[in-house]
């Protein structure tokens, strides 16, 4: 993708943004996550819980869940095609994610202003129950996604 080729509409900019990532997004993928929206500011990403992903409780590891919510949250945050990393992230857990289960992130930018953001991430089983809530803040660096993707191919 030419610099020519990047797109101007939003919607249409965070979904390149989002092909640039998961191409680049081998934690994610070996988890098995599903990236199921994109748009500016917002992500929605979904895990199905592995007999691999449980813990000596018989639930979905607490750091697996947070994963899935800081994926959610970093997509989000860099659907703007600048580079976003976190600069601080809390969650709190609310009930356990069982085996078998599909897990969903749905990542909302509360707040975007300067090099910083504030992003809420709601965890939700199957049955639309909250597990976790995440909360992130972000921080613009130097560079572009779709541009970091470009030079590596070069």
């Amino acid at each position: 993708m030419s610099d020519q080729l990047i797109p101007t509409e939003p919607q249409a900019l965070a979904q390149a943004v989002t092909e640039a990532m998961w191409s680049r997004d081998r934690a994610g993928q070996a988890l098995g996550l599903k990236i199921e929206e994109v748009r500016p500011g917002f992500a929605r990403v979904s895990m199905q819980v592995r007999g691999d992903m449980v813990n000596g409780h018989h639930i979905c590891h607490g750091g697996l869940i947070f994963s899935l919510a800081d994926t959610a949250f970093a997509y989000a945050c860099n659907s703007y095609n600048k580079n976003t990393v976190a600069s601080a992230c809390h969650i709190d857990f609310l009930a356990p994610g069982k085996e078998n289960d599909t897990l969903t992130a749905e990542a909302v930018e509360m707040s975007a202003s300067g090099r910083t953001g504030v992003y809420d991430v709601t965890v939700r089983d199957s049955s639309d129950k909250t597990i976790a809530l995440f909360r992130g803040k972000s921080y613009r660096i130097s560079g572009e996604v779709i541009a970091g993707l470009q030079a590596e191919k070069a």
